[in-house]
């Protein structure tokens, strides 16, 4: 089972969007798990504290690498075979190869920082991997935890209804070196507005279906994301 525990100062942020639609009746199927852990449990002093001012001077607050520690291993024993994640607008980007990746694991332990940050030593001492979902700052790491679990609990079997779901789409499209965005996608009415479904779609040809779908997935993606093809010449020159 993917079993996926949270660390957090807000565990009432979880389930959250997790308790519904596809995730949820997979929650409630017993296909995955979800747990959540509050930091603060293992803060300092009365007020149980788990951050403090930034050595060297300057805004915000860093969170305490003692708590956190103290947190990572209340939550996991040190052999406990999942990764664990810090989501951070630093780290390595999400991709669906690494979400499909994780999928086909044991789950993931993901710690949620909050303020300006951690305290650098945790990552190496707990051996946490920085994974970003994207090129912008939220208020902490909630959010970006809920977009990854997500991403890999759709991925399990049993939660979608027919494997070729997510097969077919942005970024599973292509191979996993060379991902590309989803082909356009039509259904009833026949004709909306003017615009009507493309003759080919309705021609019963599969194999010119799948050729116009591979055409119009690698013009998508040579439109809105040419550094997807980039970095695909890229490793194809390498």
């Amino acid at each position: 089972m993917f079993r996926a525990t949270v660390l957090t100062l807000f565990p009432e942020m979880f389930p959250g969007p997790l308790g519904l639609s596809l995730a949820g009746d997979a929650l409630a199927r017993h296909v995955w798990s979800l747990e959540t852990k509050q930091i603060r449990d293992h803060g300092i002093g009365r007020h149980r504290a788990v951050d403090d001012t930034p050595a060297g001077g300057g805004p915000g607050m860093v969170m305490r690498a003692d708590v956190l520690a103290a947190a990572l291993d209340a939550a996991a024993p040190a052999d406990d075979p999942r990764p664990r994640l810090l989501m951070s607008p630093r780290g390595a980007p999400l991709t669906q190869s690494r979400v499909r990746n994780l999928s086909q694991g044991p789950g993931a332990i993901i710690l949620c920082a909050r303020f300006e940050g951690v305290d650098e030593r945790i990552i190496a001492a707990r051996r946490l991997e920085e994974i970003s979902i994207g090129d912008y700052i939220l208020s902490g790491g909630e959010i970006a935890a809920l977009a990854l679990i997500d991403a890999c609990v759709r991925l399990l079997p049993g939660v979608m209804g027919e494997k070729a779901s997510g097969e077919e789409e942005s970024f599973e499209t292509g191979s996993c070196e060379h991902p590309l965005l989803e082909y356009p996608q039509y259904t009833r009415p026949r004709d909306f507005e003017g615009h009507a479904i493309p003759d080919i779609l309705l021609s019963g040809d599969h194999a010119k279906i799948a050729t116009w779908r591979s055409e119009k997935a690698f013009r998508l993606t040579q439109a809105r994301r040419p550094d997807l093809l980039s970095r695909n010449k890229s490793t194809a020159d390498n």
